[in-house]
């Protein structure tokens, strides 16, 4: 009886099998990375306004805490053509310890976050440093510095940085740097965040992947909370968002419901109902986490694969759909 009984118990505990969502159509051959080029952990992917595709990657480094003093040796921004994959340059070499996420703005500036060093800094889109926010290797949580922040977006000459592993907020700059405001709190209550991963801005309203609370929480460009969007049933995890043309918004989540990894595409509607999915992780047996995601002007979009130590291109809406 005692064996039965055990046997009972582990049925009842096993897992759901993971979600059949349908395979997205990855573009083949996107990108082409010389042989000399060390890749490595791909943590965040955007595009500029002429289709060049910035990807952020460590090199080679794996996170693993405590951090390393060192910066990382070898160029950490590798610029694409967006078209043909093609690498056009490459720069950030000796200038982070854990990047984490990058963003372009309306100007064409590039924006990036480092967890290790607890900085956030624009670039040139050369790759020439300009603007630094945070002390280095300093976590706080107040105006001159950041815990672990995660991810930057725009609006009106305003930057809004998730902040992130630690504060659980959002701060916002004006574009010289000079803080303005801030709003959130650590909790799974409605208002509360639980690693705040990434944001996007569009049309008056800030959308934050709520990575722990497994919700995308939506609100006014002050805080004010307008609502909270879950998955279904599957709450999976929300790694990255954006905004598309059209007022949807694609989400990328890195694990499901029950931690598992994987990259699944989200597409959802402006009412926070999602409208379909698609699944970019890696077939069979290995690893995928899917990280940060990017539309492109070309209506394809990226999306950064953590554990894949890769950055693909996929059609949203492939031939045959709308």
């Amino acid at each position: 009886m005692l064996a039965a009984g055990l046997t009972l118990a582990a049925c009842s505990m096993a897992l759901p099998t993971l979600e059949k969502a349908p395979r997205a159509a990855v573009i083949a051959r996107w990108p082409v990375v010389p042989p000399d080029a060390k890749f490595g952990q791909v943590s965040a992917v955007d595009v500029d306004a002429r289709g060049r595709v910035y990807v952020l990657h460590r090199a080679g480094r794996a996170w693993s805490e405590p951090f390393p003093a060192e910066p990382i040796a070898e160029p950490t921004v590798f610029v694409f053509d967006g078209a043909s994959g093609r690498l056009l340059s490459r720069w950030g070499a000796g200038q982070f310890i854990m990047p984490h996420g990058l963003s372009i703005d309306p100007q064409g500036k590039v924006w990036i976050t480092d967890v290790g060093r607890e900085q956030v800094f624009r670039f040139s889109p050369e790759g020439r440093p300009e603007l630094t926010l945070g002390e280095r290797g300093a976590t706080g949580d107040d105006a001159r510095h950041f815990g672990r922040p995660t991810d930057i977006a725009f609006a009106d000459g305003e930057v809004f940085v998730s902040d992130g592993y630690r504060n659980h907020r959002v701060a916002v700059f004006d574009r010289h740097g000079r803080f303005l405001r801030q709003w959130g709190e650590q909790g799974g209550g409605e208002r509360g965040l639980d690693i705040p991963h990434a944001i996007a801005i569009g049309g008056g309203r800030a959308y934050v992947a709520d990575r722990e609370n497994a919700r995308i929480q939506v609100t006014t460009l002050d805080g004010e909370l307008l609502g909270n969007w879950a998955s279904g049933p599957a709450k999976g995890h929300p790694y990255s968002l954006k905004l598309l043309a059209d007022g949807r918004l694609v989400s990328i989540e890195g694990r499901d419901g029950f931690d598992r990894s994987g990259a699944t595409i989200r597409i959802w509607r402006p009412d926070g109902t999602v409208e379909r999915s698609l699944d970019i992780a890696l077939p069979g047996s290995q690893a995928s986490l899917g990280h940060d995601i990017a539309p492109g002007r070309d209506g394809a979009v990226y999306a950064a694969d953590v554990y894949g130590n890769r950055v693909v291109k996929f059609a949203l809406n492939p031939p045959g759909t709308r």
